[in-house]
Formats: structure tokens, sequence, C-alpha cells
């Protein structure tokens, strides 16, 4: 057993078990995707705290806990169809990758999708597609999908998200804004009305694009 593996399955124990995420399909993914290559290497010592980290360009790689429960949250199966908006560093999209079918994640920024799709291919993660654009315009061309995991605080879900989403499909989000965060699961119900559950305070970096955050706005 490597340090590393052994600092995962610590992780996993003390950070995400003992706080109540008990799918074993999700901490399966926790314990093996490793998060210290999806971090700069000047934090790969710090990559399996109980913390965020910087990955460049004023955007972060969430605590291991959160990407472990927003996952769960979604209550992914095998054949599941998952669209990822704020692609980041790439760790939550390939913890997504070991669950379901496939992932589509957007990143609006060049250099962050470059890197994140560079380490998802060198880690062989084939069913994960990473793209460059506004996310908060979703990717009609793959709709519906079955599951929305969106990594950032919008003032509310985007529209383009929701009518993307399938019948019985779930949304999580962090919605409010620099001040006041909480994070949300939604699911659309079979008469397509959305049930919400309130889960608990986070903070978020902003979602930004045509329904998102506008510098403006941001902290008002």
């Amino acid at each position: 057993m490597d340090n590393t593996q052994a600092a995962r399955e610590k992780m996993v124990r003390d950070q995400i078990q003992r706080r109540g995420v008990v799918d074993p399909r999700v901490l399966d993914a926790m314990n093996v995707v490793p998060r210290h290559l999806f971090v700069p290497a000047e934090y790969q010592n710090l990559a399996y705290q109980d913390r965020p980290l910087s990955i460049g360009l004023g955007q972060t790689i969430s605590q291991p806990y959160i990407v472990a429960l927003m996952t769960a949250q979604l209550r992914l199966t095998p054949e599941d169809i998952v669209l990822e908006i704020g692609t980041g560093s790439g760790y939550q999209a390939g913890i997504l990758s070991r669950l379901v079918k496939q992932v589509y994640t957007i990143e609006r920024f060049q250099p962050l999708a470059q890197m994140a799709k560079k380490v998802l291919k060198d880690l062989g993660y084939e069913n994960v597609t990473v793209i460059c654009q506004d996310g908060t315009l979703g990717l009609k061309e793959h709709a519906p999908f079955d599951a929305i995991l969106i990594g950032a605080a919008s003032p509310k879900i985007p529209e383009p998200l929701l009518d993307q989403l399938n019948i019985g499909g779930r949304i999580i989000v962090p919605i409010g804004g620099s001040g006041h965060q909480i994070l949300q699961c939604v699911t659309k119900r079979l008469d397509g009305k959305l049930e919400t559950d309130e889960l608990f305070p986070v903070i978020f970096v902003p979602l930004r694009g045509y329904y998102g955050w506008h510098e403006d706005d941001w902290g008002n």
C-alpha cells in the first residue's frame, strides 16, 4: 500500500463516512481516484486534508466531504448520463466517471479545461468528455441528463439546465451570493414539477455565464 492510498482511506474514513456519507459506490470512488494528481504540485501534500485548495484562475477544488456528499445526493446508477458544470481540476468528473455511463463536464476557463482533460486521459477515464464553453447554457445536443452537478454558486438554477434534466432526474447546486449560499438538491418529478431539498450552508466560487452571476452582481 503506497502513502497516497493510505491517505485516501483515512480521508474516506475520517472525513466522509463519519459525517454520514455511506453509499458504498461513492466511498469506493473516493478511495480510488487520486486527488493529489488533480491539484497543483505545490499543494499535493495537502490533497487529502479536509479543505478546498486553489487550482488557479480564482477557482478551487472542493473539500473531499463536499465532493462525496454532492455525488451521493444524486443517487447515481451505472447507466446514468451526467452533466457537470464547472470542471475545475477534473476531480469531481473523475469521481463521477467511476459511477455512471457517461460524464459531460463544462469548464469556462480554457487552461483549466485543458489540464483537466489531460489528467483524466492519463488516468484512463475514457467516459468523460471535457468541453470549454458557457456552462450555464448546458449541453442541449447531449440532453436529457439523468443528473446535473453544478460546482459553483448560482443565483438560481439556469433554465436551460432544468430543461435538459430528465424526468426523475436530480440537480445539486449551491444557490446564493458571496455572503450566503445553500446547497440544494432539486428533483424533477414525474409531473414535471420541481421538488427542492435544502441541505446546509456552503461556500463556493461564483457561477459565471449568461445565467450565472455577473461581475457587478456578485457580493451584492
